[in-house]
């Protein structure tokens, strides 16, 4: 077994959304470069050198068995990967992603491509204040003083501020975070293809609405008018009793809850359904019930074009679908997008993924996630 060296690495970044981009940058480093054993909070600071936005700035300890040049080969790829551009004029510059060897155990080493300790680790209060955080008493072996001597001693007197808790090491522990998932979409969206997805991946206890066990389903598709009411008003009970009974208990082996759905649906379908008299009844039931349920910690929409939406029903072939109109789809997708419009206090992620196959395709379903990820770190 190849031996293992202790190292810190600074990161930094002040170009498009900066935090996703540290997260990014700490996936990208755990799966690329060892074993994370700490991650600082994040700091934001003004840029240095140069007129630019703000920074933010994390420290990072990563047990590693690559060499100072493979580490730093590997964390200038990471950049490059991420979208840094560097370029051949000296002085500072705006970065997406900043990523710095400031220590590799208590080695010396000096190349024509690698100096560790980094030589301004002493001068920076954007480096030693999230250090602190993670390794007080590490000595500098050259000064032979610890973080905490040079965060005092330090001549930067700028002005930094802790902005974010830290960020989880990888995307089991940021979904554990995010608590309860709620995925939703029109009919056909893809949204129970997803949350089954996650679930499997990142250790989730699954909520999944029982549709397929309403008996009105089938007659409503054939006669609006006559089963609307007793139809949503079945979905209610049953969306109700579930919520209350799936979401109020935590799995003790799970990390987090994901639904496929989010009982807010049921007004929404009922206003496209229901007349005006029976629609007004529904709503006050409606409210005195959904302020006793759980409110997911993240709401995701799959957005779906009417034109896939009916190509994926008439693929999954329910035969009791295969009559919906698209007017109907239509209608849906709107009381959707003016329920999101109304989550003011809610974290809440829009995905248009009409041009997406995140089943077959891996790289389509990393971008979602990439995307979930991005919108709970606004």
């Amino acid at each position: 077994m190849p031996d293992v060296t202790l190292t810190y690495i600074s990161f930094g970044s002040n170009e498009g959304h900066r935090l996703h981009a540290l997260q990014k940058a700490i996936y990208a480093v755990g799966t690329q470069v060892g074993d994370i054993q700490a991650i600082s909070s994040v700091y934001e600071s003004a840029a240095m050198g140069f007129d630019g936005e703000d920074f933010l700035n994390l420290c990072l300890g990563v047990k590693t068995s690559l060499s100072p040049e493979k580490l730093m080969e590997t964390l200038i790829h990471i950049e490059e990967k991420m979208g840094r551009v560097r370029h051949l004029e000296s002085g500072y510059e705006p970065r997406i992603i900043d990523l710095d060897i400031l220590y590799y155990g208590d080695q010396v080493v000096q190349t024509d491509h690698v100096t560790i300790p980094h030589p301004e680790i002493q001068n920076r209060l954007f480096v030693l204040k999230p250090l602190a955080d993670i390794a007080p008493q590490f000595y500098h072996p050259i000064l032979g003083k610890d973080t905490r001597n040079l965060l005092q001693e330090c001549p930067d007197r700028s002005a930094i501020l802790k902005v974010h808790p830290p960020l989880p090491a990888n995307r089991e522990s940021f979904f554990s975070a995010v608590n309860f998932l709620a995925i939703e979409g029109n009919i056909g969206a893809g949204k129970t293809s997803l949350a089954k997805r996650i679930a499997t991946d990142f250790n989730a206890k699954i909520v999944l609405e029982r549709f397929a066990d309403n008996p009105f389903l089938p007659k409503f598709y054939k006669d609006q008018n006559r089963y609307a009411f007793p139809l949503e008003m079945s979905f209610l009970a049953d969306r109700y009793q579930q919520f209350k009974d799936d979401t109020s208990q935590f799995d003790l082996f799970k990390n987090f809850m994901v639904s496929d759905y989010d009982i807010y649906k049921s007004l929404i379908f009922a206003q496209v359904t229901l007349q005006k008299d029976e629609f007004k009844l529904y709503r006050k039931i409606f409210t005195s019930m959904y302020t006793n349920v759980k409110k997911p910690d993240l709401y995701v929409y799959l957005y779906q074009s009417t034109e896939r939406l009916l190509e994926n029903i008439r693929k999954r072939g329910r035969s009791y679908e295969q009559e919906i109109e698209p007017h109907y789809l239509e209608h849906i997708n709107k009381g959707y997008l003016e329920f999101i419009k109304s989550l003011q206090e809610q974290k809440t992620a829009v995905l248009d993924i009409s041009e997406m196959d995140f089943v077959d395709h891996e790289g389509d379903y990393q971008k979602i996630l990439e995307e979930i990820e991005r919108y709970w770190l606004q």
